[in-house]
């Protein structure tokens, strides 16, 4: 019978390990949620539905649990990339592009669209009132540079790339560190990682002691290496993992619901100690799945649905990342446009945008990615 942690990927001959692909999905699936919620709070901020009613505690524990999309994709660089035998050069060469031409592509293609999408739906005055001052070729060259900065409409998400990147350009002196480093000097910066969640993202003001070194999203590649490999019992039962999760989220679900206001919900800094806590639990929860000894042939087949579903998200879970706030954005402006959301529960409409974005990224990144030379752009593994 085979774990859900084994070291088996969707097919056997592959190499890949099951649990980094699963949590890849959950990443994105995450990172999709909270794009839904971004777009679908406006019915509670202007009042559209009531404030504390059933439905806006359902769009808050999204906006507040499911916020570490990020995070995870953070935690997975590092206990994929750190502590292994590779140079600056061979690492960059073979990260870098992976990164950069999706994301050049994708704001191009993207960028085009909406200008497209401007001239022949000229009545969506949602997009017709943000672009049409660029219907021009500078005003194309100003859309493209504001898509890539992520200044433009669908384009919030693509500050990720300046942040990878980033992290990327770091990455090979901590390899260094990591990979002459035993799990006690992993442990000390990783304390001093949260205090600084403890103050500069969750309090809201610095520690005393500057501590710049420290700071995520660094500290979030760090801890994946070490809770890939640390032994500690504690770090590796499942059943902690989970309470790192429930304590976590009802905490951050309870502080919310007091201190929000019907004009806004309140949420949490992707790095404060609550996201901190719960991306923990997310990551350990996952590794150590197997040890429930809880079989079911539905999570454990290799030619199942739910393990080639976790791979395909795995595999274009970068492109997904880049082309999803596009999809979301148009398909909650064109359902709100037509009063959609009024002909069912806000719940059952926000996970109908949600299946939806998901359904059209998967099937957009399937198809483009068997067109040749294109495949090798689109952002798939």
């Amino acid at each position: 019978m085979v774990n859900i942690n084994d070291s088996l990927a969707v097919k056997p001959k592959s190499k890949r390990i099951f649990y980094f692909d699963a949590l890849r999905a959950m990443a994105i699936i995450a990172v999709i949620v909270i794009h839904v919620f971004s777009e679908t709070m406006v019915l509670f901020k202007y009042g559209q539905l009531p404030f504390h009613s059933g439905g806006w505690l359902f769009e808050d524990v999204l906006g507040v649990c499911f916020r570490f999309g990020v995070d995870l994709f953070l935690m997975l660089a590092g206990a994929l990339s750190l502590g292994r035998d590779w140079d600056i050069k061979t690492f960059l060469g073979k990260r870098l592009p992976r990164i950069v031409i999706p994301f050049l592509f994708w704001g191009f293609v993207l960028s085009s669209l909406l200008l497209i999408f401007t001239v022949v739906f000229p009545d969506f005055y949602w997009l017709h009132d943000q672009i049409a001052a660029f219907l021009s070729p500078v005003g194309f060259l100003k859309t493209l540079y504001l898509f890539y900065m992520a200044k433009a409409i669908c384009s919030a998400p693509y500050w990720f790339f300046w942040m990878i990147l980033g992290t990327y350009l770091i990455m090979p002196i901590f390899n260094k560190w990591v990979a002459n480093s035993d799990m006690g000097e992993l442990e000390y910066f990783l304390v001093f990682w949260l205090i600084t969640c403890i103050f500069d993202y969750t309090l809201g003001f610095p520690f005393p002691v500057k501590l710049t070194y420290f700071v995520s999203p660094i500290g979030l590649v760090v801890l994946g290496y070490y809770l890939r490999y640390t032994e500690r019992d504690i770090l590796n039962n499942p059943y902690f993992a989970v309470f790192l999760i429930l304590a976590s989220a009802i905490t951050m679900v309870a502080i919310s619901y007091f201190y929000s206001v019907p004009t806004k919900f309140y949420t949490f800094d992707r790095y404060s100690i609550f996201m901190s806590l719960e991306v923990i639990g997310v990551f350990l929860l996952y590794k150590n799945a197997g040890k429930f000894n809880i079989h079911l042939n539905f999570f454990e087949n290799p030619e199942g649905i739910f393990r080639k579903s976790a791979f395909a998200l795995a595999k274009y879970s970068y492109g997904i990342y880049l082309i999803h706030a596009f999809i979301v954005v148009l398909l909650v402006k064109l359902l709100f446009q037509f009063h959609v959301y009024a002909m069912m529960p806000i719940e059952l409409f926000i996970i109908m945008v949600l299946v939806l974005t998901i359904v059209i990224a998967v099937l957009a990144m399937a198809i483009l990615s068997r067109i040749p030379y294109i495949g090798g752009w689109i952002g798939a593994k």
